[in-house]
């Protein structure tokens, strides 16, 4: 408006208010997000830029971190698999646990936040804040099929070392549950690296297997595996990441980009962790341009918000738009 002292510069896109109407589908409530504030007009820019580094033929990363199979994300994961929506996945071994869990017959409850934990441990159940999975699980669902599969492995590879992406392969392909994601991820090609998988009770299971048991497991080469990342990622003409939480995940994703010499094209990050304590898991996508991990002129995003909230907003969004 002329004459009304406001710099044109800064104020040029007013705030739009949210239009809703019944039987709105998802894409289009993300695109009446666009015109707001704060995370409502962050989430939907994280939609407009996972369409576009999908669209462009970017090498997509995903990095999974938190409890994303226990508390129900596990079918979103194989959507974007599926749909190629996702070329490599770094995950914590927690979730392939998880997903494995599943896999082999186990499952996970709903409970409660407010609980008796000590009744909890008496009766051998296990919290993840608000999901309870039962201990002997672990036993029955988990420990005794990966054991046969590691005996499996053995003895078709011998002595071979493997990197984590090859023991999730393996096992992939040996998973029937057309639900997993380490079973969807070995059939179409989707290599899951798991960097730090001697924190999950995969690596346990590893060692369970040798000093308890007395079967030589696989072994777990990681320069072998830093080979196998890097080679995948250096390729690529433009990269992309969508990194759910932080941790090791993220760290694994950006290093390729400051080994290689080769920023991020796209970003975006959905967490909860905040940039004052000087973590990575909360660490501004900005941050991490001075470290040439994420490009100057990248598009970006950083989501502070409930990831089991925002990721399937995100992914049933864009799978929409692909479709239209």
């Amino acid at each position: 408006m002329q004459g009304s002292g406001l710099p044109s510069k800064v104020c040029r896109k007013p705030i739009k208010h949210l239009g809703l109407k019944p039987r709105m589908t998802v894409g289009e409530l993300l695109a009446e997000m666009e015109g707001a504030g704060f995370g409502a007009g962050r989430l939907a820019r994280a939609v407009e830029i996972y369409e576009e580094m999908v669209r462009s033929g970017a090498l997509i990363l995903l990095g999974l971190a938190g409890a994303m199979v226990p508390a129900g994300m596990k079918k979103v994961i194989v959507e974007m698999i599926r749909r190629r929506m996702v070329h490599i996945i770094v995950s914590t071994g927690a979730n392939m646990v998880h997903d494995l869990l599943e896999a082999f017959g186990g499952a996970h409850y709903k409970g409660a936040l407010t609980v008796d934990d000590r009744q909890l441990y008496k009766w051998q159940i296990d919290r993840i804040y608000d999901v309870y999975v039962p201990e002997e699980y672990f036993k029955g669902f988990f420990d005794e099929p990966l054991l046969k599969i590691f005996g499996e492995i053995v003895g078709e590879i011998g002595g071979e070392t493997l990197s984590s992406a090859d023991l999730l392969r393996e096992i992939g392909g040996r998973v029937e549950d057309e639900n997993s994601i380490v079973g969807n991820a070995f059939k179409y090609g989707v290599p899951i690296f798991v960097p730090a998988i001697q924190d999950s009770c995969i690596g346990l299971l590893l060692w369970e297997a040798q000093a308890k048991y007395g079967q030589k497991p696989p072994t777990i080469d990681v320069v072998k595996e830093l080979d196998q990342f890097f080679s995948a990622v250096k390729g690529a003409e433009k990269l992309g990441a969508l990194i759910v939480g932080g941790g090791v995940p993220k760290n694994y994703i950006f290093q390729a980009a400051f080994e290689l010499k080769k920023p991020y094209d796209y970003v975006i990050q959905i967490t909860m962790d905040r940039p004052e304590p000087g973590g990575l898991s909360g660490a501004t996508l900005e941050e991490a341009v001075s470290w040439g991990k994420v490009g100057e002129k990248a598009r970006k995003v950083q989501v502070i918000s409930d990831a089991t909230i925002c990721l399937p907003l995100l992914v049933a969004a864009v799978m929409e738009r692909l479709e239209g």
